[in-house]
């Protein structure tokens, strides 16, 4: 990375460390009792601006196995109080409610061939958008870091809440591609690809209404069929989204009655199983916000900034993205056991407490006897994946 001068270098691992190593909550208080500077330096740092879009892209290329989509998905952040920036009522997809707190929307690198998913930025959400739309914020906040985000992939993978037409446009004419899921009720129509009558008036565009009870057949492509599925693939138009789309029907047996979900690409050309392959692959984004809330404090900080809360929120999920890069992604895949953030958590928490013995205690750690013991200590209380 460029313009990172020494101090930045130096309070980067610092802070790293400390969101891996601690146990408990984190804020400027704890960051003073086990790191090396004092309550007044960690508040001071987090004021200032560090790339992590940028930070995280370099790392992403480098580590992953270059296949990837950019996913994007908004998380609930608790938080009482009435004096943080950004504090509301926002969606808690957990409580199946709004409740008061703060939302961040998380970008992510899904890495497709490791089927796994590393944080790039969190943005967090205002609570007075003025007149611009809760979508529009979503997708300008896409479209903003653009330069950075195409050179890792130009497919954007959302739930299906952001199969909308505001959202789905702005990508587009912005060089993104949407992979989504629509209702399964979406009012969608086959192309007409039949012999346009003479005479005045516009050339016919539709061939009908889809029945998802009845398909045409001559306008769909079987593409797998078996005892617990059938996937059908067509181009449609969806009156919702105002354009044509990628269409790929999944019907299922399910309790002795048959059920369908619709899933789209705004790329008409998007292999079917790619498509399913990108979007059934977009859950691996919650999996980040799970381990930050769990592990690397994402709800803990008692900041109010909004620079304070923008530099907690990253640093808590890069810090994710380090665990699994060293630990995870850097073991042949063939070898691999589940990514355990609990187990790298015990590890650097108990490598804490060590260098702590050992600067008290004046232990010399590099000899044989000792760089044995070390090890074993270290490993202590890891859960074996």
């Amino acid at each position: 990375m460029q313009n990172v001068n020494k101090r930045e270098y130096n309070f980067m691992l610092e802070i790293f460390g400390l969101y891996l190593s601690i146990k408990g909550r984190l804020n400027f208080l704890q960051f003073s009792r086990f790191g090396k500077f004092c309550e007044r330096s960690y508040r001071n740092q987090f004021q200032h601006d560090f790339d992590f879009l940028e930070f995280n892209k370099t790392s992403v290329l480098e580590h992953g196995s270059g296949h990837f989509t950019i996913a994007f998905d908004p998380s609930y952040i608790s938080k009482s109080g009435k004096e943080t920036y950004g504090v509301g009522y926002y969606w808690s997809g957990v409580a199946g409610s709004s409740k008061w707190g703060l939302e961040i929307g998380g970008i992510a690198a899904i890495d497709i061939d490791n089927h796994t998913a590393f944080h790039l930025e969190a943005v967090q959400t205002p609570n007075d958008l003025e007149s611009q739309s809760l979508l529009s914020f979503y997708a300008q906040s896409i479209i903003e870091r653009k330069a950075s985000l195409q050179e890792i992939s130009s497919y954007v993978v959302a739930d299906a809440y952001f199969s909308k037409e505001p959202f789905t446009t702005e990508l587009t004419q912005n060089g993104f591609e949407l992979v989504s899921r629509l209702r399964n009720d979406s009012y969608l129509r086959y192309r007409f690809s039949g012999q346009q009558k003479g005479g005045k008036g516009r050339p016919k565009q539709y061939d009908g209404k889809v029945d998802f009870n009845n398909l045409d057949m001559d306008h769909f492509t079987l593409i797998e069929n078996d005892s617990q599925s059938k996937i059908y693939k067509t181009e449609v138009h969806s009156k919702a989204l105002k354009r044509f789309i990628n269409l790929v029907i999944v019907y299922t047996h399910r309790k002795n009655k048959l059920s369908h979900q619709l899933y789209f690409s705004t790329d008409l050309n998007l292999d079917a199983n790619l498509l399913l392959e990108y979007y059934q692959t977009r859950f691996q984004i919650e999996f980040i916000y799970r381990d930050a809330k769990q592990f690397t404090g994402l709800n803990d900080f008692q900041g109010r900034s909004k620079q304070n809360l923008s530099f907690h929120f990253n640093t808590s999920l890069t810090s994710v993205n380090l665990a699994k890069m060293i630990h995870w992604i850097s073991i042949p895949k063939e070898n691999r056991k589940a990514f355990s953030m609990s187990s790298v958590k015990t590890m650097y928490h108990n490598q804490l407490l060590i260098n702590r013995f050992i600067n008290v205690f004046g232990i010399i750690p590099n000899k044989n006897k000792n760089i044995r013991k070390i090890r074993e200590l270290v490993k202590w209380g890891v859960i074996a994946a």
